[in-house]
């Protein structure tokens, strides 16, 4: 709830971290919208989005939205990283959920992961972000005074697993800082 608005403004203002890093999304939505919102991301942030596609190769500079009804991870093949894609049940009442692509792009770039938790109902996210913070990556939540419904980033903050929990005005310039060079 609230999300394609959080990202919107999000993808606004992270364009030199899309530009040297790739950008992994699962909103809660159906076919066809999330297909709608990576053109919309294409347009605010000036970088290519799209849906992501099974076996298609994960390359810095885009932005693979997980298309709806359907989980999206990443995996290893040979020595790239692709999109796969799977239509397994839903996870947290979801279909994409985030828990599965967290948990997948820790154990794939384990320290090297940034995981953000947008407004959003539920908990998917804590689950998959506890997996990004063992493998040694951060977390970052907005905060309850920005969300719509503080559901998916209050479960990562009560858990303990945020490295920060930021107005999501505050969260696009923390990760072009954090990209050039500070520490979460």
């Amino acid at each position: 709830t609230g999300g394609p608005q959080a990202l919107m403004t999000l993808m606004a203002e992270i364009g030199p971290v899309i530009d040297r890093f790739p950008v992994l999304i699962a909103q809660h939505m159906p076919p066809t919208f999330t297909t709608i919102l990576a053109e919309h991301l294409t347009r605010v942030s000036k970088r290519p989005a799209h849906e992501g596609v099974d076996g298609e190769p994960v390359k810095a500079g885009h932005i693979y939205v997980a298309p709806g009804g359907r989980h999206m991870r990443v995996a290893r093949q040979g020595t790239e990283t692709v999109i796969a894609l799977d239509d397994g049940p839903q996870i947290n009442f979801c279909k994409p959920a985030v828990d599965p692509l967290f948990q997948s792009v820790a154990g794939v770039w384990q320290s090297a992961v940034m995981a953000l938790v947008l407004t959003g109902m539920g908990s998917d996210g804590m689950r998959g972000g506890k997996d990004v913070v063992a493998a040694g990556g951060s977390v970052i939540a907005q905060d309850e005074a920005t969300s719509v419904v503080w559901g998916m980033p209050g479960a990562a903050a009560q858990a303990g697993i945020c490295a920060a929990i930021l107005p999501l005005g505050q969260i696009g310039s923390k990760l072009v800082r954090v990209f050039s060079g500070e520490r979460s």
